[in-house]
């Protein structure tokens, strides 16, 4: 009978064999738990586009979970016949800055010509259609009305309505989920590429189920509708967060690198039509923090916190931007942390920050401050009235109402595109 002294040896090796079978289990195994439009367009050995000339809207979020672009993926199948690329904000390829226009150019990997979306042109002309029949659109979005993509697909639909074009949209997940809906529907003055559709702020849709209830409720251009397709997902239920899914985070924008932080792009990104420095643009923690020089950190974290909002904690900071007007500047503030993503109203941590900041700092008024931007933010909430309810008392509460008032109509209409549950 061997000595007990060594069966806590044995046991540890025992355990490091386990973890390490357990390592080399999970890297072979790659299959994420949600598969995309284009991998199950793989699947389908690209039926859908056989026999036509095919044009795709993409960006570098439009990969299969092997990192490959769909660019690549539909220029090497031997039975599609790519044509044409159109690239959106950020460019095909990813080389362009926010907000930078988008050239048009021809691609270095496959030699095809690519029409810019983000320029002179938002729409495809019918120049720019004259080479294909369908029109793929693959691209990750972030469930945010502000966020350029959606518009980017919206004018597509319409000119392929207007040309007599198919559009097949490749689909995938909404990182913020598919329960949540926040923020007043865009009212008419207010429709711009920065809020295209009357939708809410953060609407709960993946971006196939938005196409098909943009082509059918009549939002498109004197209401037309296009052929339209949608190669839905395997795998992806409402309540996932992107995290639950299996795959791989590919930076939508320069400014949202992670999933964590394309969840709080809703909780901040409002204010950063004011001032893109209060919000973290310009350091390393971009939509995730408050700041300013002249605020005290723990203060502004204590009265915050103090507020008892649910799903949501702040924990005082100190950082120094690294670029825009305040760089090098030392600012001080709070990092935003979601304690409980179910419970938590993502828009409206914003509108909170604001009304303790200017409880504690009347005379550091952000919207005095930035008067010019004002109509920028208008355009962003897709009403004056969020930022004239705001100001009248300076409280959330001013525009509380207001801001919820469309959630549970447009929850009620939505229900019939969902193709997920």
């Amino acid at each position: 009978m061997k000595s007990s002294k060594y069966y806590p040896q044995r046991t540890l090796l025992l355990l490091t064999l386990f973890f390490f079978n357990s390592i080399i289990s999970l890297a072979q195994n790659t299959t994420p738990l949600v598969k995309v439009g284009i991998e199950v367009l793989r699947d389908q050995n690209f039926k859908a586009l056989e026999g036509k000339r095919v044009g795709l809207v993409t960006n570098p979020t439009g990969v299969d979970h092997s990192f490959i672009s769909t660019v690549d993926i539909l220029h090497q199948a031997k039975n599609v016949n790519l044509t044409a690329l159109y690239g959106p904000e950020h460019g095909v390829r990813g080389d362009t800055d926010a907000g930078a226009h988008v050239d048009s150019n021809t691609d270095v990997v496959t030699g095809l010509p690519v029409y810019s979306l983000y320029g002179k042109t938002r729409k495809p002309t019918p120049a720019m259609l004259q080479n294909v029949d369908v029109i793929v659109y693959d691209i990750q979005d972030i469930g945010v009305r502000s966020y350029t993509f959606i518009s980017t697909l919206g004018l597509v639909m319409e000119a392929a309505a207007e040309n007599n074009k198919e559009v097949i949209v490749l689909d995938r997940p909404n990182p913020l989920g598919g329960t949540k809906i926040e923020g007043n529907i865009v009212e008419p003055g207010y429709f711009s590429f920065v809020s295209q559709f009357p939708i809410p702020y953060i609407y709960g849709l993946t971006v196939g189920e938005l196409a098909y209830m943009m082509n059918y409720e009549g939002w498109l251009k004197n209401k037309t509708q296009c052929k339209l397709n949608v190669i839905p997902m395997k795998g992806w239920k409402r309540d996932m967060r992107f995290k639950d899914t299996g795959r791989h985070w590919i930076p939508t924008s320069p400014h949202i690198p992670f999933p964590e932080v394309a969840e709080l792009y809703p909780a901040s990104g409002i204010i950063g039509e004011l001032e893109g420095n209060f919000i973290g643009i310009g350091y390393t923690l971009p939509f995730t923090l408050f700041g300013a020089e002249y605020i005290n950190t723990r203060q502004f974290a204590q009265q915050l916190n103090a507020l008892n909002l649910e799903g949501v904690y702040f924990r005082g900071l100190s950082f120094t931007p690294y670029y825009k007007e305040k760089k090098g500047m030392k600012l001080h503030g709070v990092q935003i942390y979601i304690t409980d993503y179910d419970k938590v109203r993502l828009s409206e941590i914003q509108f909170h920050v604001l009304e303790v900041q200017h409880r504690l700092h009347a005379t550091k008024d952000l919207f005095n401050a930035h008067k010019d931007r004002w109509a920028m933010f208008d355009k962003v909430c897709g009403s004056n009235k969020i930022r004239e309810g705001f100001m009248a008392s300076y409280s959330f509460a001013g525009m509380k109402d207001y801001w919820r008032k469309d959630e549970a109509a447009f929850r009620k209409k939505a229900a019939v595109y969902l193709m997920y549950r």
